[in-house]
């Protein structure tokens, strides 16, 4: 059974974000859900990749800044 050691719940538009950090016996994981009016999609990343994740979610809001506003 997975125990969490840390949630955090975000609200975006019409969609809400889930962040738990878990622990199981095969070590520990971030799962993201995202809940969009009642269907739940998820990924999971190993501990060990979340330094990895982080540095690629950092450059796209690096691209994201730098590209401006979005097109109409």
């Amino acid at each position: 059974m997975d125990v969490v050691l840390k949630s955090e719940n975000i609200a975006v538009e019409r969609k809400n974000f889930i962040f738990d950090l878990r622990e199981n016996p095969r070590g520990r994981f971030l799962r993201i859900t995202e809940d969009a009016n009642g269907r739940r999609d998820s990924i999971v990343i190993p501990a060990p990749g979340l330094e990895e994740f982080r540095r690629v979610l950092d450059e796209i809001i690096t691209a994201h800044r730098d590209a401006g506003e979005p097109a109409a």
